[in-house]
């Protein structure tokens, strides 16, 4: 990790590495930084070949230049309301070869229709969407004085904002993946169960002998698949290293569902 001059409200920007050293990613030191969630929530995704990815509440961009990364022929959208998060993740695409495939839109998911219409974000223009939403609502969880990491764990607008954005971007047959806090999965099944069907969830462990504290939910619009649920993903095994299954994961190796192509 190599340390890089302040950049603006976000303050020191540091050079960081993912996915076994060959997804490069500058983000803030301090506040909400990309990890496992993101490199997960990735994973998590069907392979999508030549399609269109939409990266919901981007960031730096990690979830969609990790999938980018996965998938040579993968075009990406990522869509950030913070403008200098928005400036680093365009930055990030740059540095990781991608920017000719993929694109940064800085705008609010909440936005009207139109006005996110305008930015090219059209409605059924997407095969799949990724996002991490914020886990808390306001009032829920003391915010961090930190502001890029308050406004990445406290959501404004809820999470049906997010869903109803989703469902109106996507293409009929088109796919979502989401990653939440364990305790959120009835409200999460809830928004999905409007509109998506196939839902496959996979609970994921720090390790085996203690409760979930992730899910991960994809389903596919307009499907009446029934729900699935899919088997555990534990992070670290008894000695507190990562598992084989998991260090295949957060180096790149595989998805969560199979072997990358």
């Amino acid at each position: 990790m190599s340390e890089a001059d302040p950049a603006g409200g976000l303050g020191e920007i540091v050079e960081d590495r993912l996915l076994g050293g060959r997804l490069i990613l500058r983000q803030p030191r301090k506040g909400h930084r990309a990890g496992s969630d993101a490199v997960l929530l990735a994973a998590a995704l069907p392979a999508l070949g030549e399609g269109r990815l939409l990266d919901i509440g981007a960031g730096v961009g990690t979830v969609g230049l990790a999938a980018a990364l996965a998938e040579p022929r993968l075009r990406v959208t990522l869509l950030e309301r913070d403008p200098e998060l928005a400036a680093l993740a365009a930055e990030n695409a740059a540095l990781n070869g991608m920017d000719e495939r993929v694109r940064v839109v800085a705008a609010d998911i909440a936005a009207r229709a139109s006005a996110l219409s305008g930015l090219g974000l059209a409605p059924a223009g997407f095969d799949a969407v990724a996002m991490n939403p914020p886990f808390y609502p306001p009032g829920r969880t003391r915010g961090s004085p930190v502001p890029n990491r308050q406004a990445a764990h406290v959501a404004e607008g809820g999470l049906d904002v997010w869903l109803r954005a989703a469902r109106r971007l996507l293409k009929p047959g088109g796919s979502i993946a989401v990653i939440h806090h364990a305790q959120a999965l009835p409200e999460l099944l809830a928004g999905l169960g409007i509109g998506f069907g196939g839902l496959a969830i996979r609970p994921v462990h720090a390790s085996a002998e203690r409760p979930a504290i992730r899910v991960i939910v994809t389903g596919v619009l307009n499907s009446r698949k029934p729900a699935e649920l899919l088997p555990a993903f534990v992070l670290n095994g008894p000695d507190g290293h990562l598992t084989e299954a998991s260090e295949a994961v957060h180096r790149g190796r595989a998805r969560l569902g199979g072997a990358y192509q």
